[in-house]
């Protein structure tokens, strides 16, 4: 009779796979090197089947190696989300919420939402983590994260989405540069125009918002963030796109850029937020989700 692996066995397994290295992985699963590779050979001799090839210089997991870890990972979730279901059907609003939130919304948005969450949702804890939402969305596959705060739509697997409210954009000039007081998506095309770098989703939900995709653009630079974006257009380097949130907190505040609206079109982005289908917490995301469109929709009245 042959016992199948355990939920121990699994985690050093994929947290092998995470760090690619024995030492980062045994301290990820606190126990000692030597435990967490005892515990990876009684896995393969279970299997009967090598997952990892080890040398001193590198860890390479094999093709089935690769598949188990996939596997494993499914099934550490699902345990997670057991655990998960047990302590949220004792109270659904009380606990930590692991959320991640991109950086085109955290600077600006947080500050009004936290005061309202910690006054409708006071025993909630949330831990926050800032990436781009690529890394997010492997956080909230690997179970890393319960609930993703960010831009929509943005391909994140088998997810639940809450859409939650609209950001619109807006133009930023040069402070002093001979413009409307509008500007139009054929005013951008003749435009020396600035965007995010690659990866950030920002640039590409402007792009779409905007009606530019696939149109001749011409772009002067990519920025690392949008702060340094402003800075680059009040060095007169070009016009940018900036979400009215950011804005709205002050983004542009004491730099020399002035900021115009569209005439032609109303370009916005979709907040909101995602979660794995299987996460048992639905309701108490949604009430979050609930309490974060209110809050902001709050302050976009102010």
């Amino acid at each position: 009779m042959s016992f199948p692996p355990t939920l121990k066995q699994l985690r050093y397994l994929t947290a092998l796979h995470k760090t690619n290295h024995f030492g980062k992985a045994a301290e990820a699963c606190h126990v000692t090197q030597s435990t967490l590779s005892a515990g990876l050979q009684e896995l393969e001799n279970l299997l009967g089947a090598q997952l990892v090839e080890r040398t001193k210089r590198s860890v390479m997991f094999t093709a089935l190696g690769h598949a188990v870890v996939e596997r494993a990972q499914t099934i550490l979730n699902d345990v997670d989300d057991l655990t998960a279901m047990a302590e949220a059907a004792k109270d659904p609003l009380k606990g930590i919420i692991r959320l991640g939130i991109i950086p085109t919304i955290a600077p600006f948005l947080l500050p009004k939402i936290m005061p309202a969450i910690r006054q409708h949702l006071p025993d909630l804890e949330l831990h926050l983590r800032e990436e781009k939402s690529s890394v997010l969305c492997d956080l909230l596959k690997a179970g890393e994260l319960d609930l993703v705060l960010y831009a929509l739509p943005f391909s994140c697997g088998d997810v639940a989405e809450m859409p939650l409210f609209e950001d619109g954009f807006l133009a930023a000039y040069p402070h002093g540069e001979d413009h409307a007081e509008t500007i139009t998506t054929r005013d951008l095309q003749k435009s020396r125009l600035m965007l995010l770098e690659e990866g950030h989703c920002l640039r590409d939900h402007a792009l779409s918002a905007c009606q530019l995709v696939g149109a001749n653009v011409k772009e002067a630079m990519a920025g690392t963030s949008l702060h340094t974006m402003v800075q680059m257009v009040a060095a007169g380097h070009g016009i940018t796109l900036l979400p009215e949130m950011a804005v709205t907190a002050g983004l542009t505040q004491n730099v020399a850029v002035d900021v115009v609206p569209f005439s032609d079109i109303r370009p916005t982005r979709t907040i909101g937020l995602v979660w794995r289908h299987t996460n048992p917490r639905a309701e108490t995301f949604k009430a979050l989700g609930e309490t974060i469109r209110e809050a902001a929709a709050l302050k976009a009245a102010a």
